[in-house]
């Protein structure tokens, strides 16, 4: 990748990220601490990676994509705003009460959605049946889905990895949002659950480490991952939760909280200054 490119993905990546709290903040309620620990796996996703169409969402043809950590929503939403999917002007009616922007992502109201989440761990199953469903109708569309390290805490993500591995889902990549904390805190004092990547190797799948910041090592993980012939790949992104803002980043109170106006005006401002760093200021 270019230079330009990361600087262009780096640009949407923060408009993301600022769109995420906007919806956020303008809610009074959410969860901006992993949607702006993820927004760079997003922006390369739908910036880069996949084959979507926001003037032909349905198209059969295209790469899926499940946000299996549903409560990060609001970056999710802002992605898709950020790439045509739906207007920008509409991430402040975030869950309103005659919104379409629910507090979870929404596959029936929501364009550009592939699948309803919420239910931590049903996310990723989905994702194996939609890559079964490929393999089985001899379709080239790849899913991908991103999952909360908290998320794994659930069996149900276990027996998705399980079955991934014994279809040899290799049209499947997950990624993991690796930033160590969860809404109780750290994630290895709540409930450990390293070495994930050692866990995910004995399910049987391919595992690669990434920051997940850096999209020259996503864009390379992808790509690897695209090699791998006979099982799905794990993308581990260790990540900085609240990435962006000084103030949220690492703290895990801001997992599931609203931040109030001068808190919103700080976190804008310091996303506005990178902006004017990269160029991408308007």
């Amino acid at each position: 990748m270019t230079d330009v490119q990361v600087k262009e993905l780096q640009i949407h990546a923060t408009n993301v990220r600022k769109m995420a709290l906007e919806a956020v903040y303008s809610a009074n309620s959410g969860h901006p601490g992993g949607s702006l620990s993820a927004a760079d796996i997003l922006t390369y996703l739908y910036g880069k990676e996949m084959r979507v169409d926001p003037k032909d969402p349905k198209n059969p043809d295209r790469d899926r994509f499940v946000l299996s950590k549903g409560h990060c929503s609001p970056g999710l939403y802002a992605t898709l705003a950020e790439f045509g999917f739906l207007p920008k002007e509409d991430i402040k009616t975030f869950r309103q009460i005659d919104s379409y922007l629910q507090g979870h992502p929404d596959m029936k109201g929501v364009k550009g959605v592939d699948m309803s989440t919420g239910s931590l761990g049903q996310g990723i199953s989905a994702a194996c049946g939609m890559a079964l469903a490929a393999k089985l109708s001899k379709q080239d569309y790849r899913v991908y889905t991103i999952l909360g390290d908290g998320e794994i805490e659930e069996g149900q993500v276990w027996e998705a990895a399980m079955f991934a591995a014994h279809y040899e889902l290799n049209n499947l990549t997950a990624f993991l949002d690796f930033n160590g904390l969860q809404i109780d805190g750290d994630i290895r004092q709540v409930m450990n659950s390293t070495p994930i990547d050692k866990k995910f190797e004995a399910f049987g799948w391919n595992v690669i480490s990434i920051d997940a910041h850096d999209f020259n090592q996503i864009e390379a993980a992808v790509e690897d991952a695209k090699k791998v012939t006979d099982k799905p790949t794990l993308i581990l992104a260790t990540s900085i939760k609240g990435k962006g803002v000084s103030y949220m980043e690492n703290q895990a109170g801001w997992h599931g909280a609203a931040p109030n106006k001068e808190q919103y005006e700080q976190a804008i401002s310091e996303l506005d200054a990178y902006l004017n760093e990269l160029g991408g200021l308007a």
